[in-house]
């Protein structure tokens, strides 16, 4: 059922909640364009949006549910973050409060956003508001009720300095390059579908700023907590069912615990529960894209004919991707090369330091990384971080990782992602295109929209 469908009394319940969260007035709510308010104004109108996803909380995670098949837990916690991320621009007021929209006042940034996500997606929307820009919102056409009751619940709010844009991606990103309003475009997709746009942005002087896929190893040596490493491997790879760009991926355990290490994971991976997204003790649901399904099932042939053994699942029916665990995966598997976004886990054990670093950094992705251990780990992780901020490279650099985590689960290493944590990656997991001083030029690393999207006063 669609918010256009919903039932009378539910709309009701809705407006009340505008009203009681955001007050009576209309002209309260409509008052002053974006770039006649400073920092404060702007957080107050975050925090109303904080208050406004807390009361319809079950709405959203419903809509979500239905439109992204993700199960009903993932869609709940996803909500509670992102009501906690909103809270956290109190924490960047001194980086954010004397900032300014990157082309001046009355300048856009146009936002196209990827299918996996429902409520997290307020995080990348207002980190780009918080600094004075006007924001044109893309949703996935696999989010289209997501976005009719999120664009219900920002318009009170946010008027016409937040809106969503019911094309198609080719034309959002053609209309964008044409527009002399937007200064910039951020992008959360397929870096092969970007890549082509290159000379367009070029040309026009406008900034790209892509966020990509992730092919995240997760290294485990022989003296790591265990038992940490397995919780944070179960939660980070099959939440959402595996539809993250920063899941594990490549996961390499050492050959001296691989055996034991596979036989506890494959365990705890058999006890998952795989049904209806509506049921609260589900833990994998259909997988959203039809073309990820297609993948899996062709990267898992080519596992099978190249000597890797399925221990776990395995099977596909229809979009249900059974939780698979897949054993001596070698770096030529197609599931080793490209993104696996679904619940499968490719295995390898690996023999020394050396060897596990160089298999690391030899991908075409540098999104994330996690590693557990001790001092040999610690020189890994040294060796994968790229810098801290993302900077200006000669070409894509590949071999380097936006955040790497070193005994650290996943829900801290990116605590406060988009609103205090800078995000992003190495390679082809993500980029800035921009022209500066007449001069095009790459930046990559991690980075925050909102100060990618404006310019100190």
């Amino acid at each position: 059922m669609g918010f256009s469908a919903l039932p009378s009394a539910q709309k009701c319940d809705l407006a009340v909640t505008f009203k009681r969260v955001l007050g009576e007035s209309a002209a309260v709510l409509w008052a002053g364009r974006i770039n006649q308010m400073n920092f404060e104004e702007r957080f107050q109108k975050v925090m109303d949006l904080s208050q406004v996803l807390k009361k319809n909380r079950q709405t959203l995670v419903d809509m979500a549910v239905k439109d992204l098949r993700f199960t009903v837990r993932d869609c709940t916690i996803e909500v509670d973050l992102a009501v906690e991320r909103l809270k956290m621009y109190e924490q960047a007021r001194a980086l954010l409060q004397d900032r300014r929209p990157l082309a001046g006042p009355d300048s856009r940034v146009s936002l196209m956003l990827s299918y996996n996500g429902s409520a997290w997606i307020n995080s990348a929307i207002t980190s780009i508001y918080m600094v004075g820009n006007r924001v044109s919102v893309k949703f996935s056409s696999k989010g289209k009720d997501v976005m009719a009751l999120t664009e219900q619940m920002y318009r009170p709010i946010f008027g016409e300095d937040i809106t969503f844009y019911r094309g198609s991606g080719r034309s959002f990103i053609e209309q964008s390059l044409k527009d002399p309003e937007v200064s910039a475009v951020v992008v959360f997709g397929f870096d092969e579908n970007i890549m082509p746009y290159d000379e367009a942005f070029k040309s026009t002087g406008k900034k790209l700023v892509f966020e990509g896929p992730g092919q995240d190893p997760f290294i485990v040596f022989p003296d790591a907590d265990r038992e940490l490493a397995l919780r944070d491997l179960m939660q980070a790879k099959f939440m959402y069912s595996g539809q993250t760009c920063t899941a594990p991926k490549r996961i390499f355990i050492h050959s001296a615990i691989y055996d034991d290490f596979l036989e506890e994971f494959t365990a705890r991976v058999k006890r998952l529960v795989v049904g209806d997204p509506m049921d609260a003790n589900t833990d994998i649901s259909p997988v959203a894209s039809d073309l990820a399904v297609q993948r899996i099932g062709v990267q898992l042939q080519d596992a099978r004919r190249k000597g890797a053994q399925i221990v776990v699942g395995g099977a596909i029916e229809g979009n249900l991707v059974s939780p698979t665990v897949v054993k001596n995966s070698t770096d030529d598997m197609l599931g080793m090369q490209e993104e696996v976004f679904g619940p499968v886990a490719f295995t390898s054990p690996f023999g020394s330091m050396e060897q596990v670093l160089a298999r690391s950094r030899n991908h075409k992705y540098g999104l994330r990384a996690a590693v557990f251990g001790g001092s040999e780990a610690d020189q890994v992780v040294q060796a994968l971080r790229g810098q801290d901020y993302c900077h200006p490279v000669s070409d894509y650099t590949f071999g380097k990782f936006g955040t790497v985590a070193h005994n650290e689960m996943r829900s801290e290493s990116w605590r406060g992602a988009f609103i205090v944590k800078p995000v992003g990656g190495y390679g082809y997991s993500g980029w800035i295109w921009e022209t500066v001083a007449g001069k095009f030029r790459i930046k990559q690393g991690p980075k925050l929209l909102s100060l990618e999207t404006s310019t100190e006063q």
